[in-house]
């Protein structure tokens, strides 16, 4: 996007790499395959470079590491956000969140970046703190939402903790997906919102 203050084009410095955004892009997707395929601790930029089709100096010229590529996707991850559903309920709220996060949690790639994530996050403080920001401070912030709005509606009692709800809401579709790694058998997503709504008005 164009900057709207300064309509004077800026040219790069002379002898300054101008990197395509096509190669960019690329790159992030293979990182995805290649985390995927090997886990992080056999992931090496040659494979990643591999996997994109591009030379390891492509790599090198955006990322110093392999983990500042990891760290700088999951920030961008985290970045994006996770929609908060605003169906005017709160069991509709937690039944849409459920679904979104069961669709994220089941995809192919997410299904084996996030555990091996989680695994190198004891080893790497700079991994545990992008893999929560991407992982928790989004759904945090997306629940704090539906409680919130459940407390104006009557829904939930004045002081409903967010924290709680998220542990009830999202904690076992996690332990499910993620963890125990077993298929949800017919009518979870509907069975765990009616619990996590009952527990929460309890």
């Amino acid at each position: 996007m164009p900057f709207m203050t300064d309509p004077t084009p800026r040219r790069a410095p002379a002898g300054a790499a101008v990197l395509r955004e096509d190669v960019t892009e690329a790159i992030r997707a293979a990182v995805f395959e290649e985390l995927a395929a090997v886990g992080f601790a056999r992931m090496s930029i040659e494979g990643i470079a591999r996997r994109a089709g591009v030379g390891k100096t492509a790599v090198y010229r955006r990322w110093k590491s392999k983990l500042s590529l990891v760290l700088d996707l999951v920030g961008a991850f985290a970045a994006q956000g996770m929609p908060a559903p605003a169906t005017g309920s709160l069991h509709g709220d937690v039944r849409a969140l459920l679904e979104v996060a069961s669709g994220a949690l089941r995809h192919p790639v997410a299904s084996q970046v996030i555990p091996d994530l989680l695994v190198e996050a004891a080893r790497h403080p700079e991994i545990a703190e992008a893999v929560t920001a991407a992982l928790l401070d989004g759904q945090r912030g997306v629940v704090t939402r539906i409680v919130r709005e459940a407390v104006a509606r009557g829904e939930l009692p004045e002081g409903a903790d967010p924290g709680r709800a998220l542990d009830l809401i999202v904690g076992p579709l996690y332990w499910r997906l993620a963890v125990v790694r077993t298929e949800l058998p017919p009518g979870y997503v509907d069975d765990l919102a009616r619990s996590a709504v009952a527990a929460l008005r309890a």
